[in-house]
């Protein structure tokens, strides 16, 4: 446990939607946000992503007799060692050594999320980066909720909620709700009285990526494009929504494997590509109903608010300010990556990394596995 006040971390994310590692730089106590430090993305090479998407794949066949595997020992060790670099890169570029950074948080890739069966896999060797780097690691962030009955996701919401004590929003934006797009999408709710509640709320990025992967190689519908081109086919999207996942309230998680392209079969590039990003939009509007009161702005981060279908069709369904996170100064690209710096301080100082109404944990509940150094 730290006995600063004040700690210098670095958070890593390796997202759902498997196009890179984003690194973020941030000083913090691990109740307010001191500093936010620089940043830096290392985008995966095609190498990488399929070997992710491979792994995944196995993963969704073979659950936990795929623990322990060469295969995935393999993958594990390229996939640590490539975000020791990314680090190092920060580093570099901003001239800083690795005795400036108190700690690193490292969230790994999410190989099977399983919190019915209170289970949870994330792959990332915490030792092995902390050899390479020369700094503290904390890692396997989501295990402790998970073996104590909680979903282990989201895992943003108190850093979420620490971002919003440095604003000071109008009356009519409470409560606030910030949504983030990955491949899976979460939606954490903050009230004015201090109330936060979260939800992954459905599929985000993940299956319009993986149909654009499928019908043309691509790995994303870059600014929406496609699905702008298309016809939704709402028939489609309302049996989608007929699942018992989206009636359920919060909190609730998911895995990035939980929905599958079948809702599309028949459907042309075009027209699946605006009915899957419809059923994004959707299911954010269906966890709007589950939350505690109807939010009065939704500030958007991740991969999603870049995609203009997706934003104009939550501004259409939500009917109030949608905005994305830069709006109020926030990095839309690195918040999850800033997250996990966060948790990190939380992490070394025995402090909650989530709580009954964000995860469904009995009671708030710490977390991480510390690997330091000596």
């Amino acid at each position: 446990m730290s006995t600063k006040t004040e700690l210098t971390s670095i958070g890593l994310m390796s997202g759902t939607s498997l196009d890179g590692i984003d690194v973020a730089l941030l000083r913090t106590d691990g109740v307010t946000v001191e500093h936010l430090g620089p940043t830096f993305f290392e985008p995966y090479t095609p190498p990488q992503t399929m070997r992710l998407r491979t792994l995944l794949e196995m993963a969704q066949q073979e659950g936990r007799n795929l623990m322990g595997s060469p295969v995935v020992s393999a993958v594990e060790q390229d996939f640590t060692r490539a975000h020791a670099r990314a680090v190092q890169a920060l580093l570099e570029q901003e001239a800083l050594k690795p005795s400036a950074i108190d700690v690193v948080g490292f969230h790994g890739q999410t190989i099977l999320h399983r919190p019915a069966e209170r289970w949870t896999w994330q792959i990332g060797d915490g030792g092995l980066l902390a050899r390479e780097l020369g700094i503290t690691v904390v890692n396997d962030f989501r295990s402790a909720d998970v073996a104590a009955g909680g979903q282990g996701a989201p895992l943003v919401p108190l850093y979420h909620q620490a971002l919003l004590r440095t604003l000071d929003p109008p009356d009519d934006d409470w409560p606030i709700a910030i949504l983030n797009i990955g491949g899976v999408a979460n939606v954490t709710y903050i009230g004015r009285d201090g109330t936060v509640a979260a939800c992954d709320t459905g599929p985000g990025n993940a299956l319009i990526n993986d149909w654009l992967q499928r019908n043309t190689g691509a790995l994303l519908d870059a600014g929406g494009k496609v699905a702008a081109s298309g016809k939704v086919h709402e028939d489609r999207v309302r049996r989608a929504m007929q699942r018992e996942y989206f009636l359920r309230s919060y909190p609730k998680s998911l895995d990035r494997n939980d929905f599958f392209l079948d809702m599309l079969d028949g459907l042309s590039l075009e027209d699946g590509a605006a009915t899957v990003t419809a059923l994004t939009v959707a299911s954010v509007a269906a966890s709007r109903d589950i939350l505690p009161a109807t939010p009065g702005r939704w500030l958007v981060c991740g991969g999603g608010r870049k995609n203009p279908v997706i934003m104009e069709g939550l501004q259409r369904t939500l009917q109030v300010p949608v905005d994305p996170v830069e709006s109020v100064g926030w990095r839309g690209d690195f918040l999850e990556a800033e997250a996990f710096a966060f948790l990190a301080v939380r992490s070394m100082k025995g402090m909650p990394l989530s709580t009954p109404t964000t995860t469904g944990v009995p009671e708030p509940m710490t977390g991480g596995k510390l690997f330091a150094l000596g």
